[in-house]
Formats: C-alpha cells, structure tokens, sequence
C-alpha cells in the first residue's frame, strides 16, 4: 500500500529562544511519518474497495542538534496519538502493464507539546493525503508498486502556536516499493520516497526535500504470522530555505529499527504490529513509536 501522515509537532522557535539551525525543516518536522509501512507494504491486492486503518502512538523527551548531542530545551515533551483511516480502490484499469489504485487518508490526530515553560495540546483532522498508484505482480511472491502521494494542508496551523496538527504547505513525495512475500519463509518489503516541500507561506519557510525508506524483514511460519523486524531510514537532501536564506549543514536525519509481527488470516484481511526507538538523530526530536495496522476489504 502506500503512505500514512502524522502530525508531529511545529515548534514556536523565537519565543523558545532555539536557534533555527538547531532544527531542520521547519519545526524538526514533516508531513510523512517515517516507518509507518512495513510487511506486505508493497502488494497491491485485487481490484476492489478495501479499507486500511493505522494508529500510532509517538513519544519523544529529547531534541538533538546538528552534532547529535541533546538541545538543552526545558521541559521538552512531545505525545502524538493518530488513527489514519485510508480508503482504497484498486480499479479492474490496467496501465503500464500494471493495475491501477487510487487512495486518500484522513488522520485524525492528538498532539500534545511541552517545551520552554510552555504547553499545548491540539485534537484534529491532520493534513489529508491522497493519490494514484501502479502495482504490479512480477511473480506470486514479487511484488512492486509506484505511486505519487499529494499532501494537502487541511490541519490546523497557526504560526503563533506551540504545537500544530497540520503542516500549512503542500507535499508531493514520489513513491516506488518493493514486496517478497511468502507464506512460509523469507519475507521483506522495502518502500522508497522522496519528498518535495513547498513553501509555508505564513512564515516563508520551506522545507528541503526528504529521503525516506520504510522496510521489514521476517519469517513466515505458515499459520498466518511472521515475525521479523521493521524500521526506516530519513535523511534530508537539501537544504531549508527561509525569507530566500539556505540553512546550510542542519540536514535532518534519522534511524530506527525494532520487532515487527504480522497476521495474514487468508481471507483478505491481516493486522500488523511494531515498535522502534530512534536513533542517529540528528536537528530533530528523537522517540519512540508504537503502529498497529488493520487492513480488511469492505
């Protein structure tokens, strides 16, 4: 399938006295949450309406800086819970040699922030993806799909907040994934996205373009379950831009890794479950993550 947002938080930098070269994109944030795709991520299923629902929970204690070390920020805390429905229809249209999917996910989005000696919280609909996909099935255990995702700012934003559920820009992240899924044995799914920002006009920032790879690998035991591990990989390519000034050397970056579980119940619905911690930070708050995800045809 293809992307989930989450909303994670926008920090009011000025009256927070951090410095903006302590953050890459605006805020240490984006519209995309990384390692919300793993298992089965890119097998396309067969045309038909199928509803996909993702729920996270993201907690983070910790900002680091350029060098990887921890920001001295009082009081820093952020909790995000999001419930994503995603609805998609994978139509009976070929094209390119593949079939052709359309999707849109609405997220609904609870944010609470802390930093400075301030705190907010926020409950809302998040900024609204949608878009079209190609999947094609190269044998019945190779997979791939490619997709365009549009991210629209449909959350709520203020510039003047400490914490906001929407990003106030447009994204397009160009999407291309691969699945090898078997019943029993080896299995791994890797998806490959590179994400353009526009400009948040509000306060003249725009955010350099993103890397981002969600992956898992695991073993299928024949039952219906596999058990292996998931994460992803975030780096930031280019630069930030603010007021038509380049941030130079404050790139993004991030790692995570940890257990991932999946159930095929062979009657076309599954669920799948992980958790990762953080690592390699690098101008972004640093956390923990918990997904669960459903996926059953309607």
């Amino acid at each position: 399938m293809k992307t989930c947002t989450l909303v994670r938080s926008t920090l009011l930098l000025g009256t927070l006295g951090i410095a903006p070269h302590v953050l890459a994109t605006e805020g240490g944030g984006s519209v995309y949450a990384p390692g919300v795709n793993g298992f089965g991520c890119c097998a396309l299923p067969p045309p038909g309406t199928y509803m996909m629902v993702d729920a996270q929970h993201y907690r983070s204690d910790e900002l680091k800086g350029n060098d990887g070390r921890s920001v001295p920020v009082q009081g820093f805390k952020v909790r995000a819970e999001a419930v994503a429905p995603r609805f998609i229809w994978v139509t009976p249209q070929e094209l390119l040699g593949g079939t052709l999917a359309l999707h849109t996910i609405v997220p609904v989005v609870s944010l609470d922030v802390s930093a400075g000696g301030r705190s907010q919280r926020k409950t809302g609909v998040g900024d609204i993806v949608f878009g079209p996909a190609i999947g094609w099935h190269l044998s019945p255990n190779l997979h791939t799909v490619a997709a365009i995702d549009f991210f629209a700012p449909t959350g709520e934003y203020d510039k003047n907040d400490l914490a906001n559920i929407g990003r106030n820009y447009w994204a397009t992240h160009l999407v291309g994934g691969i699945s090898y899924i078997n019943a029993t044995g080896f299995n791994a799914d890797a998806k490959v996205m590179y994400g353009i920002n526009a400009r948040n006009h509000d306060t003249d920032y725009r955010s350099g373009d993103e890397f981002i790879i969600d992956y898992a690998a695991g073993w299928a035991f024949g039952n219906g379950w596999t058990v292996g591990v998931g994460g992803y990989f975030y780096q930031q390519i280019t630069d930030d831009e603010v007021d038509g000034d380049r941030y130079p050397d404050n790139k993004g970056a991030s790692r995570a890794l940890g257990p991932a579980l999946r159930y095929d119940s062979g009657q076309g619905w599954f669920l799948t479950a992980k958790g990762y911690h953080e690592t390699g930070v690098r101008n972004r708050a640093e956390g923990d993550a918990l997904w669960l995800r459903a996926v059953f045809p309607l």
